[in-house]
């Protein structure tokens, strides 16, 4: 078993910077790729970033590509989400979510749709413009 606990979400102004962590429970959080997802308002959960469980490989949603940067710290069971140059269109929730496939399938609508692994509560962020 796996628990996710997001943090770090909040108000911030277009062009800002914000971090968000997802801290994970569980001896085996190094096993697993993890990914970020958001939902905003009205719409469906969409795929935002993913990271293998060695931290070696990494995909990205093309709104997201050259904003958003992930990382993993396994020593730490904890993977972030970095967010510089936000847009309004960036609020949402976001989601931690853990998954036993790899960072580019985890980025794949089909995957989403089947569900992930381990999935957290979310975190809230607002982008005011």
């Amino acid at each position: 078993q796996v628990q996710l606990v997001e943090s770090g979400g909040g108000l911030v102004q277009a062009g800002g910077s914000l971090r968000l962590s997802c801290a994970a429970s569980g001896r085996t959080f190094s096993r697993y790729a993890m990914g970020w997802f958001r939902q905003a308002p009205g719409k469906e959960r969409e795929f935002v970033a993913a990271i293998s469980w060695s931290g070696g490989s990494t995909a990205y949603a093309d709104s997201v590509k050259g904003r958003f940067t992930i990382s993993r710290d396994n020593a730490k069971n904890t993977v972030y989400l970095q967010m510089a140059s936000l847009k309004p269109e960036d609020t949402a929730v976001y989601y931690c979510a853990a998954d036993g496939t790899t960072a580019q399938a985890m980025g794949a609508p089909s995957k989403l749709s089947r569900g992930m692994d381990y999935w957290g509560k979310g975190t809230l962020v607002t982008v005011s413009s």
